[in-house]
């Protein structure tokens, strides 16, 4: 006797970008794409990515993948409509505050290296003296003029320092600013200072609210420490196998890795009831 499947049990599916979405190479594998489609054509999900890039390091990423939703960008700071190619809300960085935060910051740890991402849909992302630029999709622009980093508007302030690992800074970095400004661990190489209570799930609570979905209709897949927020709010966590031991620590599930297929591998499970 034949059974039918049991209803997808979520109305919407958020997912990281970096290590999550994106295999090491930046594509996605047919197998994710195909699992997604079912997810959203078939069960009636609708998909988000939620992530910490700004809006112009993703918005070619989601024109390459044919991605027409919502995502969520800069840490939960950006709404971005991808079909429409339109910024629909950008929270920004007191400029006076992000200064006194890396003072306090400094006064701790030692000189830093810094960057920062200016607002904006076109907004550029400055590099100052010294910061170790990654790989990235977009070409730096550098600056040797410090108090050039915060003569505009801007979503956020990367940090680096010459011998503190990326957890032991963003360690340091807490402890020293207390409640003035986050800060998170986004990423190899990526700690981020950013406005107060800005996190990935108040950006995420934003779009489900535009799409009139909530928490607890909600599956969320990540990979780094700045996704616990993300858990935090959504009904389901999951993290890939190469995530962050912080995110695993209080995630409801681990899955495979990016490079094989974790995401999938959970929405298929679910489609097939």
């Amino acid at each position: 006797m034949s059974t039918t499947p049991a209803p997808f049990p979520y109305r919407l599916v958020a997912t990281d970008l970096d290590g999550t979405l994106l295999r090491e190479d930046g594509t996605v594998s047919a197998r994710t794409r195909d699992a997604l489609a079912a997810a959203t054509a078939a069960a009636g999900a609708a998909h988000i990515i939620v992530t910490g890039r700004a809006v112009p390091w993703t918005r070619h990423v989601l024109d390459d993948l044919g991605y027409d939703g919502l995502a969520v960008c800069a840490q939960g700071a950006q709404v971005y409509h991808a079909g429409e190619h339109r910024l629909l809300t950008s929270v920004t960085l007191d400029r006076q505050l992000a200064a006194l935060a890396l003072s306090k910051i400094e006064a701790e740890t030692g000189p830093l290296a810094l960057a920062v991402s200016r607002d904006g849909l076109d907004g550029d992302v400055l590099f100052g003296p010294g910061y170790r630029v990654q790989d990235g999709p977009l070409a730096s622009l550098r600056s040797e003029d410090p108090e050039e980093l915060l003569a505009a508007p801007i979503n956020k302030v990367y940090i680096q320092h010459p011998e503190l690992d990326d957890d032991a800074l963003a360690l340091a970095a807490r402890a020293a600013v207390g409640g003035l400004v986050n800060v998170v661990m986004a990423g190899a190489g990526v700690v981020e200072v950013l406005p107060l209570g800005l996190t990935k799930a108040t950006g995420l609570s934003l779009a489900a609210r535009r799409l009139g979905v909530t928490a607890a209709e909600t599956i969320a897949f990540g990979d780094m420490p700045n996704d616990i927020p993300m858990f935090g709010w959504a009904r389901y966590g999951v993290a890939m196998a190469n995530a962050h031991e912080e995110l695993k620590a209080v995630a409801d599930e681990v899955t495979a890795s990016n490079d094989e297929d974790g995401i999938a591998v959970v929405l298929e499970k679910l489609l097939q009831g």
